[in-house]
């Protein structure tokens, strides 16, 4: 279940929040399905299945309708064991129904490390969740990272110098482009580039935008010059971690999760590094 994309935002820190503040103001607006009237509905829903994708008020509103039926045919209300008996059985229609059109957009709050993460690739589908956001806490506990050095110009120096930052890898996949009127580009796709090619390109004007990176043998990622992370992917090293086994679904979940967790905030500590740290004053 790992993110296959990061946008990077940073908790505020002049703000003191807890996982747990996150957990009540997200309950407030916690997804509910559309009306007739709604063209569409959002809304944050667990990360399991067994947390209730389905709200609570879906299902009890499906259960006292279900009972009113049940009641005129039988001529009596149902009994406490019969109305759980409705209510599981209700859950169990709805539940499929409710995956029909739904969209779903994980995001990772990391309240010790400060991070914001959106597993989107498209800047539209983290604005949704950044719009839900803002609905959700005022005012918006998040700020855009913005670093002392910009990821277009840290890529460009290490294609010149042929050498990536510590604890980095180059790998095959690169784009340069120029920042000229033209826009012209080249882009070495799974293939190794040629550090003298590479710059010559550079020194006619063009700009690294696109660049495969390894971290540590661990783990696989494609970062841009917007310093978004795209195509990430877990190594061999860590896929035999993720192959141990669990008791259930939801443990494996947990372990999975606590894995990337872990090796993607060390990853984007030695990122920041490598870029030279965050940025006190954006002014």
């Amino acid at each position: 279940m790992w993110f296959k994309n990061l946008k990077l935002y940073r908790l505020d820190l002049n703000r003191i929040l807890t996982a747990d503040d996150f957990y009540d103001a997200m309950e407030q607006q916690r997804f509910q399905p559309c009306s007739s009237q709604d063209a569409q509905s959002s809304g944050w829903v667990p990360p399991r299945e067994d947390s209730g994708l389905l709200p609570t008020s879906v299902i009890n509103q499906a259960a006292r309708e279900r009972a009113l039926q049940i009641e005129e045919q039988q001529g009596y209300k149902p009994g406490r064991k019969q109305m759980k008996e409705i209510k599981e059985a209700v859950t169990m229609e709805l539940l499929p129904k409710s995956h029909v059109i739904q969209r779903d957009t994980r995001v990772w709050i990391d309240t010790k490390n400060g991070w914001f993460v959106i597993d989107a690739s498209a800047a539209a589908q983290s604005d949704e969740v950044l719009g839900l956001l803002a609905k959700t806490l005022t005012p918006l506990p998040i700020v855009p990272l913005h670093v002392e050095m910009s990821p277009g110009a840290a890529m460009t120096l290490w294609l010149s110098e042929d050498e990536a930052p510590a604890g980095f890898t180059i790998d095959q996949d690169t784009q340069l482009q120029s920042t000229g009127e033209s826009r012209a580009s080249v882009r070495y796709q799974r293939q190794s580039v040629d550090a003298d090619e590479v710059r010559r390109h550079i020194e006619a004007g063009k700009q690294c935008t696109r660049l495969a990176l390894t971290w540590n043998d661990r783990v696989s990622f494609v970062l841009t010059d917007n310093l978004d992370i795209k195509r990430v992917a877990p190594l061999d090293v860590l896929k035999e971690n993720q192959d141990a086994q669990a008791a259930n679904e939801a443990e494996r979940l947990d372990a999975d999760f606590a894995l990337m967790t872990g090796e993607l905030a060390r990853l984007l500590d030695d990122l920041v590094a490598a870029v030279d740290g965050i940025r006190a004053d954006p002014q």
